[in-house]
């Protein structure tokens, strides 16, 4: 096993120590009542992990922000708030995630080699570039941040490439809710390029409004869902020019926790539309799931996707991992209700 993941690290470079996913992860009930397979609003529900506090080459698998999946490297990338960066290995059986192991880790560094510390090291959105081409060795990460805006290239090793242009607006911090909720997410679409997004709404916007926003210009008002203290805190583009996105909302201590994923049509080339949004799944703690503080999305396959949360890194909260399918390919026709009753289907 351990050839077998040093063989698959997307730099090249044989690390020392890769952890396995029986040293990572263990299985987890997402549901008292769902079981792997089932159905549930518009999402089939593929395998759920929960994710040990270990460490994997000195960097502890924690506070995990976002994630991305990598075709070239067969690797799925996630990194943390503290400026830690992750390659892991999934493991399916029958399509079903049964584990993930690690197979390295990395600092995020700045342009003197200097791993990122602070205020500086709040990583929170990941996208990739050059990840789905057939070529192997040319990936680039594109990591989103917050208290310092900004969106920046590394090489799948942490290394700094450069930055992006961000609109003046994006730039200042004071314009964001607080410095601790700009830039959340970040997704490369296939006709409007990078778009990145904070997780409320702006300062001076619109109650309920997130504007997702094109680094090359126009923007876009998404409306969240009404949940306690909701928040948007991932984006993944399709190719046709929808998005999935993620919410988070939460109570006092977490104590009641919404996630939803949601679908968007494809976005408009009109400046400053308003996307139209159906509502793929709900998870609500108080309905018996076992959420917790879900900030990542990446797409797998197809419409296939994984979530990861973030533990806050306390030991009252976990890093889940969940692996689910959009079921319904037409989500735009399909308006779900909140909680529908429990299907069971081959897949």
């Amino acid at each position: 096993m351990l050839t077998a993941l040093i063989a698959v690290v997307a730099s090249g470079q044989a690390l020392a120590h890769p952890v396995t996913s029986a040293e990572l992860s263990t299985a987890y009930d997402f549901s008292a009542r769902y079981r792997t397979g089932d159905r549930f609003m518009g999402v089939q529900l593929l395998g759920a992990l929960a994710l040990r506090q270990v460490k994997i080459d000195g960097q502890l698998v924690a506070e995990l922000s976002a994630l991305a999946w990598d075709e070239d490297e067969q690797i799925l990338y996630a990194v943390s708030d503290g400026g830690r960066l992750f390659h892991l290995l999934p493991e399916f059986t029958g399509g079903v995630l049964g584990g993930v192991a690690g197979v390295a880790g990395y600092p995020l560094r700045d342009g003197n080699g200097q791993p990122l510390r602070g205020a500086r090291a709040d990583s929170e959105g990941l996208a990739l570039e050059n990840a789905e081409n057939g070529i192997r060795g040319d990936s680039r990460l594109v990591v989103s941040f917050e208290r310092r805006p900004r969106l920046v290239r590394y090489t799948p090793s942490g290394r700094y490439v450069g930055t992006i242009p961000l609109p003046a607006p994006l730039t200042t911090v004071a314009n964001y809710a607080s410095s601790n909720k700009s830039l959340e997410s970040v997704t490369r679409h296939p006709s409007a390029g990078w778009l990145t997004a904070a997780e409320r709404p702006m300062r001076n916007g619109t109650p309920g409004v997130i504007r997702i926003s094109g680094v090359a210009g126009g923007y876009w008002d998404y409306r969240l869902r009404e949940a306690p203290g909701n928040s948007l805190v991932a984006l993944e583009a399709l190719s046709d020019g929808s998005i999935i996105t993620l919410e988070r909302g939460y109570g006092l201590m977490y104590l009641h926790v919404v996630i939803a994923l949601r679908r968007t049509g494809p976005l408009s080339t009109e400046p400053g539309s308003i996307p139209t949004i159906s509502t793929v799944a709900v998870f609500d703690s108080t309905q018996g799931w076992r959420v917790d503080n879900f900030e990542g999305l990446a797409r797998h396959r197809g419409l296939n996707f994984f979530l990861v949360s973030d533990d806050n890194q306390n030991a009252v909260q976990r890093t889940l991992l969940l692996y689910i399918r959009i079921t319904d390919p037409t989500p735009m026709d399909y308006t779900p209700p909140e909680f529908d009753a429990l299907q069971t289907n081959a897949q």
